[in-house]
């Protein structure tokens, strides 16, 4: 039987890219979004190449809206292996001007949004196992100024990945993380305004902007789905064109001489006197 893939934000950039792929590869595909339109044409395209896809138009942000989704998702297909949580949305704004609206507002899609979803449709992926896939960034992974609720957000999926993990290995459920870099409607205006500003101080443009496709990150997430390892859960793989990243936990620096050694220590390794 035809394994079934429930994406959302799947009308535009990488989930569209992914969508796509997945239906080319003989997945039945869910695609989400908010709008209509756009999503008929993704729906459409798998279609048209011979795969089988239902539309599925929802805020990822509205609890009640995602159990209906998900319901809708179980009662076509009758199952679902594999959940790509890839909904998302920028409001950047240094933190002293950021409002609790723009805070909000980015939080609730991608990490209230990737609760909902995963908790509605774990039901499903229990009965035959599967894969949850969540999309982080290196704003998680390292910081990003200006993006304080984005970083936030993505830094949570973190422990989201590695909690699950652990949770639901036993019932043969991987969850792992893509932190993408490719060239998209929402990394557009981000690398737009780093151009400019590299150009106006007469500084070279940074390699790591220098990104690849969306469906370069579809490649990848079709191979991972693909690798038939149980124990391939709970990683966070960078990719950006052909340049794959494994990021690792956090590694924890012990010491036993107390407080005063150990900042004199921390100097040492910064190189501060």
């Amino acid at each position: 039987m035809k394994k079934v893939a429930f994406i959302t934000g799947a009308t535009r950039g990488i989930g569209r890219s992914i969508a796509i792929r997945l239906g080319r590869s003989g997945y039945r595909v869910a695609v989400n979004g908010t709008k209509l339109m756009l999503i008929d044409e993704v729906v459409k395209e798998i279609r048209e190449a011979g795969g089988e896809a239902i539309g599925c138009p929802a805020d990822v942000a509205d609890p009640d809206a995602v159990t209906g989704m998900v319901e809708a998702v179980a009662a076509a297909y009758g199952r679902i292996d594999v959940l790509i949580h890839n909904a998302g949305n920028l409001h950047d704004q240094r933190c002293a001007r950021m409002t609790d609206e723009q805070w909000h507002a980015v939080l609730n899609v991608h990490l209230n949004g990737a609760f909902y979803v995963i908790r509605r449709a774990l039901p499903h992926l229990q009965k035959n196992g599967g894969d949850i896939l969540l999309m982080t960034s290196t704003a998680g992974l390292t910081g990003s100024v200006g993006q304080l609720n984005y970083s936030a957000a993505k830094a949570g999926m973190l422990g989201m990945v590695w909690t699950l993990a652990e949770e639901l290995r036993r019932d043969r459920i991987r969850v792992n993380a893509l932190s993408p870099a490719a060239l998209t409607d929402m990394t557009r205006p981000v690398i737009e305004r780093i151009k400019e500003k590299c150009a106006s101080r007469k500084e070279p443009f940074p390699a790591f902007w220098n990104v690849g496709e969306p469906d370069d990150i579809a490649r990848f997430a079709v191979e991972l789905l693909a690798q038939p390892d149980d124990d391939l859960t709970g990683e966070i793989f960078g990719v950006n064109g052909s340049r794959i990243t494994s990021w690792q936990k956090p590694a924890p620096a012990f010491s036993e001489s107390g407080p005063e050694s150990f900042f004199a220590a921390w100097h040492e390794r910064k190189g501060k006197s």
